[in-house]
């Protein structure tokens, strides 16, 4: 690009480590309040090869936490308003959206052995016990986020060996899918959790910006400290 526009990290990260950064192949699967922050953040620092996987179009309720959610974008598919997002910033960037599900019938489409980096951001308790399956299974290096809805306080944002996590009902949920299936992870692989007490035993989904765009900053931070 004419300007450097990585050069702020450049300083912090050193010119070898930006280097690998911009050759990383990562997929994130689910863009929504979580996975659309982990994109801005990896193409905002480097990578420049992503893949983002959502089935979703934007809807009102998403306007309140989602990067590419706003007024304009009302009723077009997630992958694609983000990709338009990140093109603005590094319009030399491949971003590949794919408009999709990952289930258990289409993993093989999405080719996990060639990426480097498998970042889980998906509500679906099965469709995300089956990423963590399959993910787990390759070369590529997973990262996964547990329950961001109905938190408020973002001290209480952590990561740990998804065998460690305390105190997220997702995690809980997943372990038991898991022990039920007779089926488990073939590696161990980091979480973004936060150990914050729910407010109540509702089944309401309600979540904030503040909570979701850390999970998702955090989320890409993995990715960034283990690749530099």
């Amino acid at each position: 690009m004419e300007h450097n526009i990585f050069h702020r990290a450049e300083l912090l990260l050193g010119s070898n480590a930006l280097e690998r950064i911009g050759q990383l192949r990562v997929i994130v699967f689910g863009v929504g309040g979580v996975g659309s922050w982990c994109a801005e953040a990896l193409v905002r620092t480097g990578v420049s090869h992503l893949t983002v996987v959502d089935s979703d179009c934007v809807d009102p309720t998403n306007v309140n936490r989602q990067l590419m959610a706003t007024a304009k974008t009302l009723g077009q598919p997630k992958v694609e308003a983000l990709c338009q997002r990140l093109l603005d910033i590094n319009p030399e960037a491949h971003v590949t959206p794919l408009q999709a599900t990952f289930c258990e019938e289409t993993a093989p489409q999405f080719q996990l052995d060639s990426y480097d980096y498998v970042i889980d951001a998906i509500d679906s308790l099965k469709d995300k016990a089956q990423l963590i399956l399959t993910a787990t299974q390759t070369q590529a290096k997973l990262y996964s986020s547990m329950g961001a809805a109905k938190k408020t306080d973002p001290s209480r944002i952590r990561t740990t060996e998804f065998w460690k996590v305390e105190g997220d009902p997702l995690a809980r949920s997943l372990r038991r899918r898991f022990k039920a299936m007779g089926r488990f992870p073939e590696q161990k692989f980091q979480c973004v959790y936060s150990d914050e007490p729910l407010a109540d035993s509702s089944p309401s989904k309600g979540s904030l910006v503040h909570i979701t765009a850390i999970f998702g900053f955090t989320l890409a931070s993995l990715v960034i400290r283990d690749a530099a």
